[in-house]
């Protein structure tokens, strides 16, 4: 009688093990029918043995998938093949052609430099930095001055300045 205990315990292993590699494995959900196949077995052999026991295993069973999966997700990224198909984020530095939106809002007013040509979007020089601008009227060419009239969002909106 005590075996089957053990043999219950068992498929709870056996059901995070392939909860786990469900996450590092792509089985198209096959290895989650086989772990949801262990738990079921362990659970069926918990409630033989007594009905407090088999609702233990439910909620040993409850806490553990969750748990399993969140582990399994947080150490996949670490992994050196979660580290090779998994994105990761841009590497900004300043002087970007995007900078972080908190920044952008200081450049309302300012005069710059266009760098390529604003069709209607290209690349302008303000003191040094490169910011990615909308040209207002729309074509304007490599060289002409420029100044910041509207900031929203990440979008930087010039106009021509004439010379006077």
């Amino acid at each position: 009688m005590g075996w089957w205990l053990v043999f219950a315990v068992f498929l709870y292993v056996v059901c995070a093990a392939l909860l786990i590699a469900e996450v590092f494995v792509p089985s198209g959900g096959l290895l989650s029918v086989c772990a949801f196949c262990s738990l079921v077995g362990g659970v069926w052999i918990f409630f033989r043995q007594s009905l407090a026991m088999g609702w233990i295993g439910v909620f040993v069973g409850v806490v553990m998938i969750p748990a399993v999966w969140i582990a399994a997700y947080k150490c996949f990224p670490k992994t050196r093949f979660g580290r090779s198909v998994t994105l990761q984020g841009p590497k900004r530095e300043i002087g970007d052609a995007i900078a972080d939106m908190g920044s952008l809002k200081e450049l309302l007013g300012a005069v710059g430099t266009v760098l390529t040509p604003l069709r209607p979007v290209g690349t302008c020089d303000f003191s040094g930095r490169r910011i990615e601008c909308v040209g207002e009227s729309g074509y304007v060419e490599k060289g002409r001055t420029v100044k910041v009239i509207s900031v929203q969002s990440t979008q930087v909106t010039v106009r021509v300045v004439e010379a006077s």
